[in-house]
């Protein structure tokens, strides 16, 4: 039944990862999405899908959006085609406000979409994603010194293939690779499990692990 589901807040559903990731919820035998948007007119999707919606935008307030959830994955971004202010906005200064809200309503589990080299921006410093790995790295950062129970993901570069449901993951990859959004959904939905792959930063990349098994591995 729906009352012994967790409700999840799915940050940033109206984008394609967002979108797989509330349809796996949808199916999901232990959680109900509910997909933060921001803006009226992003309902209709949801709604044709049977997955209810809250309005919140990350550049005001959203504290609204985390009544009466349980767990929370963060899968918003700017966009490749914004500029460093709208990165720092979303990516970093918004990323921040929901970890501090989802302590103030003592959320069991806050999942977060980052990024490979997210840990290590500097090593990027010449390149046009230094921005973006910077305000990732220090939202990453606010999460691991907060008193949450938290994954971080953090992929290689994203593609739109079909999932083969079979992941590399490790804290430190030492190699850049791709993963399919399919996979990264997937790979979020399962670590809403508490006690899968907790108070850890991980990378992945397609790979030959079953992600289950993957993830359990960086469990053990």
């Amino acid at each position: 039944m729906d009352t012994e589901k967790q409700k999840v807040l799915v940050i940033g559903a109206n984008g394609s990862t967002g979108k797989i990731i509330c349809n796996l919820l949808k199916t999901s035998s232990l959680y109900i999405p509910i997909a933060m948007i921001r803006k009226e007119s992003q309902k209709e999707y949801f709604e044709n899908n049977g997955i209810k919606t809250v309005l919140g935008d990350l550049e005001k307030e959203f504290e609204s959006a985390m009544d009466g959830i349980s767990k929370i994955i963060f899968a918003a971004g700017s966009g490749g085609s914004t500029g460093p202010e709208k990165t720092i906005a979303v990516d970093q200064d918004g990323a921040i406000k929901s970890i501090d809200l989802a302590q103030k309503h003592t959320i069991e589990k806050y999942v977060m979409l980052s990024s490979m080299g997210a840990g290590s921006p500097e090593d990027f410093e010449d390149s046009k994603i230094h921005g973006y790995l910077l305000a990732k790295h220090k939202a990453d950062e606010h999460l691991i010194k907060s008193d949450l129970n938290y994954t971080i993901v953090r992929p290689g570069t994203l593609t739109n293939e079909t999932g083969t449901g079979k992941i590399e993951a490790a804290k430190n990859l030492g190699k850049r690779g791709e993963i399919s959004r399919e996979d990264v959904a997937e790979t979020l939905v399962e670590v809403l499990d508490s006690k899968l792959a907790s108070i850890i930063s991980f990378e992945m990349i397609q790979g030959k692990d079953e992600i289950r098994e993957a993830l359990e591995k960086l469990s053990s």
